[in-house]
């Protein structure tokens, strides 16, 4: 998918309150496909930033023809501007990109906001970094937006922020804000709660226990580099269905725990005990559900999830290095489905993990042994 200059150009006014990474970011890729956006933000560093970075114009006031308004805001301010917004343009749909929506849609509901013009919003996007400079317009590309709309919205604004979603290259998912709620606290909500508890394991580790960190650590921890205030914010405000997740979890934990403290027991000077019946199984569920899991998590394009041979190849630490190593895999005529690169510790190479189809990986080894690189068994 893209960018649908088509769609965007096609939209009435767009009037983005809110200039940070995700109101930043609907801003460039709007302004990009010939929409006319304007800009507004209560602080004037990060307006004028957003407007010279080309996401659109400062918003004059009440005589702006506004047909459409992304509020992109904290999520504890959101339904206050939302109402603001629904006030001061009588005519327009208002939507928004928090990432919680059934507390949004309440607050809206129980001061007397205009219903049939709200409809709820989150693009499934983001970036650990924040702010107007880490905007990108193509940042919701391929990307699910849900569109949570309450009982009361227009089908007329219900359609204005699905083609919002669509002129941003993002796939409009239409669904309940509890049910919303429900599925981001399991696939984005705990996640983060997750990330972080690893991370946190780090502050006090030892300098040489840390050195030995791997790709498998920098993925588990990526997105515990998130805005701390930011995320205090979604989990107080999408606190029940978090609960309910990190409940669960802690029953798995519990059983990780027991088992391993059985075995630890087995292990024991002057033990008496013997093995431990079912400890290790215990241990190996855990992993093993994970397993069913993580195979659930769509594939590429959205798709079935599908199984790779990672061809991996030591790579010089060096300018043009992958250039050439990407010009040799398209010469195979082998298609790269993922990517992963790793620096070896002490040494000025990577290591360059090369996810393929099956069928290829002898082929792809054959081409690349052949053109001089360094294929590790």
């Amino acid at each position: 998918m893209s960018l649908d200059p088509a769609v965007a150009s096609a939209l009435p006014t767009v009037k983005v309150v809110g200039t940070g990474l995700l109101g930043t970011s609907v801003g460039l890729g709007l302004s990009a496909g010939g929409a006319r956006v304007l800009l507004a933000d209560p602080s004037p560093t990060a307006l004028a930033l957003a407007r010279d970075l080309g996401a659109g114009t400062m918003a004059e006031g009440g005589g702006d023809d506004v047909g459409l308004v992304v509020v992109a805001c904290p999520p504890d301010v959101t339904a206050g501007v939302v109402l603001a917004e629904l006030a001061a343009h009588p005519a327009a749909t208002v939507t928004d990109v928090a990432s919680v929506k059934s507390g949004i849609l309440a607050d809206v509901a129980a001061r007397g906001g205009d219903l049939s013009r709200y409809v709820g919003g989150h693009p499934m996007a983001g970036r650990e970094r924040s702010g107007p400079v880490a905007a990108r317009g193509d940042l919701f590309i391929g990307r699910p937006w849900v569109v949570c709309p309450g009982e009361k919205a227009g089908t007329e604004r219900v359609d204005a922020v699905r083609r919002l979603a669509l002129a941003l290259g993002a796939v409009p998912v239409v669904m309940p804000a509890a049910e919303h709620d429900a599925s981001v606290a399991v696939v984005s909500h705990v996640p983060q709660v997750a990330a972080s508890l690893v991370a946190a394991r780090l502050r006090h580790a030892p300098d040489g226990a840390v050195a030995l960190a791997g790709q498998g650590l920098r993925d588990v921890t990526r997105i515990a580099a998130s805005d701390p205030l930011l995320w205090a914010q979604i989990l107080a405000a999408n606190a029940e269905p978090v609960l309910d997740v990190l409940r669960a979890v802690r029953g798995d934990l519990d059983r990780v725990i027991e088992g391993l403290q059985a075995i630890a027991a087995e292990a024991a000077p002057g033990a008496a005990a013997g093995p431990a019946p079912g400890a290790r199984a215990a241990v190996a569920r855990v992993v093993a559900d994970g397993n069913v899991g993580r195979d659930r998590i769509p594939g590429k394009h959205g798709g079935q999830a599908t199984r790779y041979e990672v061809v991996t190849v030591v790579v010089p630490d060096e300018p043009g290095s992958l250039a050439r190593l990407f010009a040799d895999v398209g010469a195979a005529g082998v298609n790269v489905e993922e990517l992963a690169l790793e620096h070896a510790p002490g040494r000025a190479v990577g290591l360059v993990e090369v996810s393929v189809l099956p069928a290829v990986r002898e082929r792809l080894e054959a081409a690349l042994d052949t053109a001089g690189w360094k294929v590790v068994a």
